[in-house]
């Protein structure tokens, strides 16, 4: 999780040299600071956690910080698809920043296809307001993350995943 959470990092940081909108870029790099810090701290926390063994405080201080990885790693692709929509400068010669511009501009050229599908087919109401339902989500950068409700005493505080899924299964 935390070299994941390093990859979102520089990801963000590549899309903040790159975006033309200032206050964009400022909410992308400062997104992707409290996302450096809080991967710092969740890999500080798993090398404590190794040593000193298995205790509940370490397990329920580890689960804290990965959850707050997780909400920084959203508010990065927040302000990333901010950074898409306001539009991207040119890329620099680094195959990394044409790599993550090509990826933004693929996803932009999405949210565009959906959104003119939308308007062409929208279906309305007596009222003429646009009916949710059967309406498909726009293209976003995050894959959905269900939020889980805080665990209670009679549950599990660490489930074994099914046979052929992981622990990053859930989380990604």
């Amino acid at each position: 999780m935390v070299s994941d959470g390093q990859l979102v990092v520089k990801f963000g940081n590549i899309l903040a040299k790159h975006c033309l909108d200032q206050r964009c870029s400022t909410e992308l790099l400062r997104a992707t600071e409290n996302t450096q810090s809080i991967s710092s701290q969740l890999g500080i926390v798993a090398r404590v956690k190794a040593v000193t063994g298995e205790s509940k405080a370490s397990s329920e201080l580890l689960l804290s910080n990965v959850q707050n990885l997780i909400q920084a790693v959203q508010h990065v692709l927040r302000a990333a698809e901010a950074a898409c929509v306001k539009g991207l400068g040119k890329p620099s010669a680094d195959p990394e920043a044409e790599e993550v511009a090509a990826f933004c501009q693929q996803w932009r050229e999405k949210l565009t296809q959906h959104r003119a599908k939308e308007a062409l087919n929208s279906d309305r109401d007596e009222l003429g307001l646009r009916k949710t339902r059967g309406a498909k989500a726009e293209p976003t950068l995050m894959y959905p993350v269900q939020e889980q409700p805080p665990q209670s005493r009679n549950t599990p505080k660490h489930p074994s995943p099914r046979k052929g899924h992981t622990v990053m299964d859930r989380h990604l």
